[in-house]
């Protein structure tokens, strides 16, 4: 008899806890031994580059793992929950990304790194054209877009960390151990809270000690676990979601195909309707009685003139005789036949962890509105064609237009970010350099296009998560493992979100107080500064970003991936026409490569300002259905390019520097 999901997540729960311990232990001993490697090296060229000397693996393992951050495995599999097959367009770009990155820039910025001597990219650009206010506006710009990501970062290592530990009493106690001045502080709860202090506190201290080294070696083990876990969910999500929709055709009454697994699951999404959002009059069934209705709880309503509905409460809230009535209670309504079956089969093999409170509770007043794109009979099929249901564009959620700007998104904006760059600067040698570009490309490949399979299985298996999209992954991760009997498992496999997250995260601390340390205190400030004062400061500026992030963060940004896609294409915009200009074009100054950041970051800024004017959120206003990334550079590139022109050309001994290599004397 197959046991419940829920004891065996219990019975798993003293393995999961191992191993994060484990886990844990092992990044700290990474950074143990990497603050050993600070000794007898130049500090800031060791604690920021690793000596520039970083081989094939190390190199690329953590370029790749940086990018690959908390959107790659929350955001994006909430994306592909919520709109389908479509995904597979919008992230298509990516497996070029190496190429653009590495090919476009890397032995270039190497080799003008080298030159200079520069350990941070406003170090390459203040000493290519000897310009401190460039340099100045580099470091502004940084600092402004990586606290942003930093901040939903952390949000989304807290999240994975609250499912991984949920079923550990001891952790449920420690949560409600902390004190009410620390839990009031953020309005996510006592676990929320007590798992952003764990993971924070964490990251924080293994990066600030053990540098960049650290930060690069724990790199190569996380993008180790990433692609470990995507691959062992693949086989389950597929096995696991076509028996789930061979379930659905007979509950239809249709007669099993010889389709394989995933054929399977397509046909099943081609028959799904998106969920309704709205608002109803949630109230007791029995008076006198409290009730208390978690988050995600479902609600049957049956009528002897109407087809079964199916409703799920967004948020917590409990009925009292005080209040045994909420008016305008958040919820979805599950419209497909096939979800309805699924979840009511899930409820009744305690599959569910989202109780059904039918019995308790009574729905009134019930406003609920359809996606404006996917909802409609002609739309059937939304999931699995382009351009993808969405719940405001009447355009769906990726019209052409926008699958073109977005391969420029991902493509050319992932050439832009500066902590790629700077893990440019890092590699050995040329040889290096070709052999990491095919190494990245093809871990791309084993990473997203199976996140697009195993999410659109998701849509099958698990049903009503667009209520809370974002804990899709390590709820898949749950669900997959219980299902096959080893819940224990689950550990391993939300370790690689997990991993994901804490890759991101220490290399945009070490970059932002490298611009602090670096480009603002000794090229500006004291120039003379000692090793020692060196070293302070850059432990002190690493742990005081990471506190001050972590304090955000306990009010965090409501989308994870819309953060992260703003950050991408605006660091795109500033840096990526400046960078290309200052490296390959000798006629270049300064004066040019100061408007084609500024320029770029402002025509990016301007688009997400009118966005909000027009009350669309944190959503960009969007030309002819065009990313603001593409808009951000062309502005650049066209401004930088006259801009240079109606100026001063640089200084000869300059070009002579960067453009000209030093022929040896004869005869020597």
């Amino acid at each position: 008899m197959t046991r419940p999901s829920f004891v065996l997540i219990a019975e798993s729960s003293n393995a999961v806890l191992i191993t994060f311990l484990i886990y844990i232990i092992g990044v700290f001993l990474i950074a143990g031994l990497s603050n050993r490697l600070l000794k007898n090296r130049n500090f800031l060229s060791e604690y920021f580059l690793g000596s520039r000397g970083l081989g094939v693996w190390a190199f690329a393992l953590t370029l790749a793992a940086t990018s690959s951050s908390g959107g790659s495995f929350m955001g994006f599999p909430s994306k592909i929950y919520t709109h389908g097959w479509s995904l597979g367009l919008w992230i298509g770009s990516y497996m070029v990304v190496p190429i653009c990155v590495m090919g476009l820039l890397g032995k270039r910025i190497n080799q003008v790194a080298r030159i200079s001597g520069a350990i941070t990219i406003p170090d390459v650009l203040r000493d290519r054209f000897r310009s401190v206010p460039f340099g100045l506006i580099a470091v502004g710009l940084i600092v402004f877009f990586m606290t942003f990501n930093l901040v939903a970062q952390f949000k989304a290592g807290s999240e994975i960390l609250r499912t991984l530990l949920g079923p550990i009493d001891l952790f449920g106690e420690a949560a409600n151990a902390l004190p009410a001045s620390l839990t009031g502080l953020s309005p996510l709860g006592s676990e929320y809270v007590l798992c952003l202090l764990v993971f924070g506190i964490s990251v924080i201290v293994y990066t600030t000690y053990g540098g960049f080294h650290a930060v690069v070696w724990t790199d190569v083990m996380q993008g180790i676990v990433m692609v470990v876990g995507v691959l062992i969910m693949l086989p389950l999500a597929i096995s696991q979601a076509g028996n789930a929709a061979v379930e659905r055709s007979a509950a239809d009454g249709v007669a099993e195909s010889s389709d394989t697994g995933l054929e399977r699951v397509t046909r099943a999404m081609a028959k799904m309707v998106p969920p309704r959002k709205g608002m109803a009059d949630l109230a007791r069934v029995t008076p006198g009685e409290d009730v208390t209705v978690p988050s995600g709880a479902w609600v049957f309503i049956d009528s002897s003139d109407a087809p079964e509905r199916l409703f799920k409460i967004v948020k917590r809230h409990v009925l009292t005789d005080q209040q045994p009535t909420i008016a305008k209670a958040d919820v979805w309504e599950i419209v497909s036949k096939g979800d309805i079956q699924q979840v009511r089969q899930r409820i009744e093999r305690n599959q569910e962890p989202n109780k059904d409170k039918s019995g308790e509770l009574t729905l009134s007043k019930i406003e609920v509105h359809p996606y404006v794109y996917g909802a409609k009979p002609q739309e059937h099929g939304a999931f699995v064609t382009g351009p993808g249901p969405h719940r405001q564009s009447k355009n769906g959620f990726l019209p052409l237009s926008l699958a073109i700007s977005f391969f420029f998104m991902w493509a050319i904006s992932g050439t832009g970010q500066p902590s790629n760059m700077v893990r440019l600067m890092a590699f050995k040698d040329t040889p290096t350099l070709r052999r990491s570009i095919f190494t990245v490309a093809i871990y791309y490949s084993a990473i997203y296009f199976p996140l697009v399979v195993i999410f659109c299985c998701a849509r099958v298996l698990i049903p009503g998560m667009e209520s809370e999209p974002d804990r899709i992954m390590p709820q898949m991760a749950v669900e997959l493992t219980s299902n096959i009997g080893m819940g224990w498992l689950a550990g391993l496999l939300i370790a690689a979100p997990f991993a994901a997250v804490m890759s991101t995260v220490d290399s945009f601390l070490l970059m932002i107080s490298s611009a602090l340390v670096r480009d603002i205190y000794q090229r500006n400030i004291d120039d003379e500064a000692s090793e020692h004062t060196i070293k302070k400061l850059s432990y002190a500026f690493t742990m005081l970003i990471g506190f001050g992030a972590l304090l955000g963060a306990l009010h965090p940004p409501e989308f994870l991936q819309d953060i992260i896609v703003y950050t991408g294409s605006g660091l795109a915009s500033c840096f990526l026409g400046a960078v290309v200009y200052s490296l390959y074009w000798p006629r270049a100054n300064h004066q040019g490569c100061i408007a084609a950041m500024v320029s770029g970051f402002l025509s990016h800024l301007s688009l997400y300002c009118i966005g909000f004017l027009q009350g669309n959120g944190f959503s960009a206003y969007k030309p002819a259905n065009m990313d603001p990334v593409v808009v951000g550079l062309l502005t650049s590139f066209a401004v930088g390019y006259f801009v240079t022109l109606a100026t001063p050309p640089p200084a000869d001994d300059l070009v002579k520097k960067y453009f000209y290599r030093q022929r040896p004397a004869s005869g020597t």
